[in-house]
């Protein structure tokens, strides 16, 4: 009876043993198959480097594929909820935040200067083009275009650091790309029992 039991719980055993391995080769193969669990910038977004375009950069977040990238917003508030979590790559996004708010009182400072100067034009009897007032906003609007040339040099760097420290980072995505085992296999042991066999590779 021993015998025939031992017979019988092999191939048992085995069948529990094969299966175990399917699950996990199939959940290797549908972890392959998914989108990364990084944000990826748009191709072009990319690409951007020291005093390159200022527009909105746009995204994909973890786990998504295709084209269906989102806009980040003007201050890269879009993808702060992704990068809770990570105070480095949150620093990074506050840093570009910082560089677009500037940005954005240096274009009212310019647009309010210039119409000042524009408004001096009409004041008196004949059209003024350079008295002391409108000395002063040309001074001030071309200090602010000048201010842009520095306000907007690392600004796109920022964005671009957030994203990478959040992809460099072991705490994002899901556990099971680190818990996966790098190889496995199915063999008998010297008792004639099938052994399920893994192997991690130390990262």
């Amino acid at each position: 009876m021993h015998k025939l039991n031992g017979l019988t719980a092999a191939p048992w055993g085995l069948r529990g043993t094969v299966a175990t391995a399917l699950i996990l080769t199939a959940l290797t193969s549908a972890q392959a198959q998914q989108a990364p669990a990084t944000i990826r910038l748009h191709p072009d977004d990319v690409t951007r480097g020291l005093n390159g375009p200022q527009h909105n950069f746009d995204f994909l977040p973890p786990g998504v594929g295709g084209d269906q990238y989102q806009s980040a917003g003007f201050f890269g508030q879009k993808l702060r909820p992704y990068l809770a979590g990570h105070p480095e790559a949150l620093a990074y996004l506050d840093q570009y935040r910082r560089q677009k708010t500037a940005f954005l009182i240096d274009r009212v400072v310019a647009v309010g200067s210039f119409g000042l100067w524009g408004q001096q034009i009409l004041i008196g009897d004949e059209r003024q083009y350079f008295n002391n007032t409108q000395k002063v906003a040309l001074g001030i609007f071309a200090t602010s275009i000048l201010a842009t040339v520095f306000i907007n040099r690392n600004t796109n760097t920022y964005m671009k650091r957030a994203v990478e420290s959040y992809n460099g980072s072991p705490a994002h995505g899901s556990v099971w790309p680190r818990l996966r085992p790098t190889t496995m296999g199915v063999g008998l042991a010297p008792t004639g029992q099938p052994v399920l066999g893994l192997r991690w590779a130390v990262r």
